[in-house]
């Protein structure tokens, strides 16, 4: 993508093409932004399963003209029999990444659709049936999908961690065990059926219902110590989101135990260093040390709000922005040792006619989550619990019914000239980071949003690409500047010009004349569709 597209009906951007294109035909047909986002949701789950599905959790922002913005967070717990014990017994000092142990905590996506249509036909004019908004997820799920060239690159690179789960291997590797390349076909009818169940009996049914039954003993019969109440107890919760007053409006975000506060705090940050050009040293080296700030502060306090001394909008604070800010320094690179989260991720965002915005994620954490995936359902299984610790000291320690920290963040923005911004990105750790480049280069540095969304970007941390405390550049990055950067401190790692670790991020914004302007991520496989 070269330019930005613009529409005035409708308009959804998505990481893969076919989940966008779903959205839009909801558009077409009377849906609205909430309508549309569910089904872009379905169809992803088919269409890119190492990122996300049903197995996993999500948070929306949803806004209509006139009304303060709103969040529905649907994450789910820790099961209320996933303590230390089962791991430490077993001889472990952290829970595992794939398998059985790391299925620990409930899925919770299913229960935010549930919510968000609530919304939709209260307040949206909402009308379109569960059917419709499967339809599309049932038919790749049934007919076949050519698998994106993420999805096979994924596939292939977490194999070998996936050798002891043949339910993950029948699913998403060839006959015989090897890789897929880029273009087998890609079928899940046990998928496709509970949608449809779904669809028939309503959503509450993956909790409280023979979906969520037959969920419960798959999980059991492959060693997961979840069980059928942690899924029966599980609700999604509508909350206020976070909100930071800027020069150019104001942006909006979701509560801990999300890095939304992270994410706003960056660029109150970054807006109190005065930088006034993009892409130079200045520019990144700020955005890199409020990087650090915020996330040094994440780290130690950000986890399930019921766990945290001090509630987040302390640290948006205009005293704790200003005091923070004066710690950075211009010229040198503060010390980062941090390790970084992985995650794969799908961030959607969808504006309807009407003005109402939906800016969403959606994940499984890493590719694949656990590898658990259910025969009886076709879900894969997240790994979102092992952002938990063992030790007691550690501030997400885990606890039975506690919900672990997430990378997950879904911005939104109100700007002074009575623009709506919806905005995000895949990318774990680095989904603040990826954020905060594109809102600088647009809204406060006036690149369209196409090339916002284009342009080179730059990662502190990402553990599966080297190590976790340098600087990942994209190729395009000026040399000069990446040599700036190197004599300031910072350890630079340079990666390829388009890499997919460097996040598959989108925009849509909606002018004051109505005029929608939508960009997506050269990194992924998604477009921007409209009408």
């Amino acid at each position: 993508m070269l330019h930005t597209l613009m529409a005035g009906r409708g308009m959804v951007t998505a990481p893969h093409h076919l989940a966008a294109r779903a959205g839009l035909r909801v558009l077409e047909e009377g849906g609205n932004a909430i309508e549309a986002m569910v089904a872009a949701a379905a169809t992803s789950a088919v269409v890119y399963p190492h990122m996300t599905g049903l197995g996993g959790d999500g948070f929306w922002l949803v806004a209509r003209p006139g009304r303060a913005p709103l969040s529905i967070e649907a994450c789910g717990a820790a099961g209320r029999a996933v303590t230390p014990d089962v791991y430490t017994a077993r001889g472990l000092d952290h829970i595992p990444r794939r398998g059985p142990l790391a299925a620990n905590t409930v899925a919770g996506t299913v229960s935010g659709w549930s919510s968000a249509l609530d919304i939709s036909r209260q307040h949206w004019d909402g009308n379109l049936s569960r059917a419709r908004l499967f339809e599309d997820a049932i038919y790749y799920a049934e007919a076949g999908v050519p698998m994106a060239e993420s999805v096979a690159d994924t596939a292939g690179r977490v194999a070998d961690e996936m050798a002891d789960l043949p339910h993950w291997k029948a699913l998403f590797l060839e006959e015989g065990g090897q890789a897929p390349a880029p273009g087998a076909w890609m079928r899940n009818p046990a998928l496709a059926q509970t949608l449809r169940r779904l669809a028939e009996r309503g959503l509450d049914d993956f909790y409280r219902g023979d979906v969520g039954r037959a969920i419960s003993a798959d999980l059991k019969a492959q060693g997961s110590p979840l069980v059928s109440d942690d899924l029966a107890s599980h609700r999604s919760v509508r909350r206020r989101p976070l909100a930071l007053k800027l020069a150019e409006g104001t942006v909006y975000n979701t509560q801990p135990p999300t890095q939304g506060l992270a994410s706003l705090m960056i660029l109150g940050l970054f807006e109190r260093l005065g930088i006034t050009e993009a892409e130079g040293f200045d520019h990144i080296h700020g955005l890199l040390e409020a990087t650090k700030c915020a996330y040094a502060l994440r780290n130690r306090h950000v986890t399930d709000p019921r766990y945290m001394a001090v509630h987040p909008t302390t640290y948006l604070s205009d005293t704790m922005l200003d005091q923070t800010a004066a710690t950075i320094d211009r010229t040198r690179a503060a010390p980062w040792p941090t390790p970084a989260m992985e995650g794969d991720t799908v961030w959607m965002g969808c504006v309807d006619g009407a003005g109402r915005a939906v800016s969403f994620i959606q994940s499984l954490f890493q590719g694949f989550g656990s590898g658990v995936v259910l025969p009886e359902t076709g879900l894969v299984w997240q790994n979102r619990g092992i952002a938990f610790g063992l030790d007691p000291a550690e501030p997400n320690v885990l606890i039975p019914g506690r919900r672990p920290f997430h990378t997950l963040n879904p911005p939104m923005a109100r700007l002074r000239d009575g623009s709506v911004l919806v905005y995000g990105t895949m990318g774990g750790d680095s989904q603040p980071q990826i954020q905060a480049q594109l809102f600088t280069r647009h809204v406060q540095f006036g690149q369209s949003l196409q090339a916002a969304v284009t342009a080179p970007r730059w990662l502190l941390g990402r553990d599966w690409s080297g190590a976790a405390h340098d600087v990942k550049v994209e190729a395009r990055v000026d040399e000069a500047v990446v040599a700036a950067l190197e004599a300031a401190g910072h350890r630079i790692t340079r990666i390829d010009g388009f890499d997919e670790l460097a996040g598959h991020a989108g925009a849509i914004r909606r002018r004051p004349d109505g005029v929608l302007e939508g960009a997506t991520d050269p990194r992924a496989d998604g477009i921007v569709a409209a009408f």
